[in-house]
Parts: structure tokens; sequence; C-alpha cells
């Protein structure tokens, strides 16, 4: 396309300044990541596609409820530890994948990018091994359930919905909440009486399934339906074995969560057969 000339003289004068601007983020990940020039790429990779900033978390105090105060310290990802990096970058990349997928077919109201990624270690504990805030992903290189890449992919998944639930205006609440308490009343903590309903099969030590956890409010069973859909349709653009139980051929509560966060998040787009 040709430019008239102001236009393309306007055009040369605010190039450099926005240059030295969209450089300014990859030279700081390059003196972060200097004692390591190949998570410096995978930091680099997460930053060049999505915008993703890659750092640590400051140290704190974390409020680990009944675990009482858990102690968390940064942990830059390099060295010995790179292959968190390795783990979320592939997650995040994967998701690029899945919405590209998504949106041939509709148009998902879900903000996957543009996120500030902080990486730390918690001190005698192996928890929380992930959490979210304003955009915000935390991931602990110490966490005790992200010991391979799929399970730190749909940590990841759970954790990002958390963002996009707020960012819809705190959704679940007023649409999955009175499904998740006819269920708990139908079943109270009872694994066998659950395990129909359960989006995923993470349990809670000495508990429950995670998405029926005494404690456990509506926000984190929708993050479990999410992870469910996510996983589900991921499985039909990759061409794998449709996952089984199909999980909104369930319970008709099972339907209905999963058309609720279809529609909201994802575009209405439900790539998975028909029941």
């Amino acid at each position: 396309m040709r430019l008239a000339l102001p236009a393309l003289l306007l055009l040369l004068t605010l190039a450099p300044a926005a240059s030295a601007q969209s450089s300014a983020p990859r030279d700081a990940l390059a003196v972060r990541f200097a004692p390591d020039p190949q998570a410096l790429l995978l930091a680099l990779s997460l930053f060049d596609a999505d915008t993703d900033d890659v750092d640590t978390l400051p140290a704190q105090a974390f409020d680990g409820g009944y675990r009482g105060t858990i102690q968390l310290v940064p942990a830059l990802p390099v060295g010995a530890e790179r292959k968190y990096l390795e783990w979320v970058a592939g997650a995040l990349h994967d998701f690029d994948t899945f919405f590209t997928a998504l949106s041939r077919r509709g148009t998902p109201r879900y903000r996957w990018r543009g996120l500030s990624l902080h990486f730390f270690r918690s001190v005698g504990n192996t928890t929380p091994n992930a959490f979210a805030w304003g955009w915000n992903v935390a991931y602990n290189v110490n966490g005790s359930i992200d010991t391979t890449p799929d399970a730190t992919r749909e940590t990841l998944f759970h954790e990002i919905f958390h963002l996009d639930d707020a960012d819809h205006g705190d959704w679940s609440p007023a649409h999955l909440a009175s499904l998740q308490d006819a269920i708990e009343r139908r079943c109270g903590t009872r694994t066998a009486c659950l395990a129909p309903y359960a989006p995923t099969g993470t349990l809670v030590r000495r508990g429950t399934y995670y998405a029926f956890q005494p404690g456990n409010d509506v926000h984190e069973y929708a993050a479990e339906v999410a992870i469910r859909y996510y996983r589900e349709n991921r499985a039909v653009i990759r061409g794998e074995p449709a996952i089984r139980p199909v999980f909104k051929c369930g319970p008709d509560e099972n339907r209905h969560a999963w058309e609720a966060l279809r529609d909201e998040f994802f575009g209405g787009v439900d790539l998975v057969p028909p029941c």
C-alpha cells in the first residue's frame, strides 16, 4: 500500500520511538535471563508470541488458609529449574493453537495472552501450586501437583480461567452456584456419589474431588469445568481419542454447566460430538 508523503513522513518520525518502546521489555528479559541463554529464548518466545512477561514473584508471606502462613521466595526458572519455564511456555503456546482452532468457528470472549508470569518457591511447603490475580499468574517451582508438562498445562488453564471469570463480572456465582449447591446437597462429600459430576479426577488428600471440596466455592467448580471443556475439545482438535466419559453426556448438571461456559467464554463452539 502506498502512503501520501505527509503520512509517510509521520510514520518514519514515529517508527524509532515505537521500536524503542517495544524493545524495552525484550531488553529487560535479556538482562534478567543473562545467566541462561536457553531460558532467555523461552522467555522471548512468550513475549514475541503473546506479549507475556516472565519474572519472579517478590518474597512474601502467603495466607495458605488451613495450611497457615507460607513463605514464598523468588525463583528465576534458569539452570536446573528451566524445565518449569519450558512447561509453562509449552502450555501457553498450546493455548494459542487451541484458541486459534476455536476462532475458526466462533468468537471466544477469553483472554489468555498479555500475562505477567511470576515464578516462586514455597519454603517448607509444596503449596500453593499456582495462583492468579489481575492478569498475573504465579507458578511454584516446588509445587506438588505440577510435576509434568500436562499437569502444568491444565493448572495454567485453571488459573487463567479465574482471571476471565472475574473479567466477566464474576460470572460463575450467578450461573453455576445453584448447580454446585444441588450436587453437594445430594452427595455431601461422598466421593462415589460425586464421581459422575466431577469435571476432573483431582482429589484433595483426605478429602474429596477438588471441585466439591469443602472450602472451595463455585469459582473452583467453574474452573474445573473449564479444564474439562479444554481437555475434551483439545483432543478433537489434535485428532486424539475422545476423552471418556464425555462430561456433557453425564448428569443434567454437567450439560448445563458445560453449555453455560461454552456460550459465555468460548464463543458457543463445541467440537465434541453430540451425545
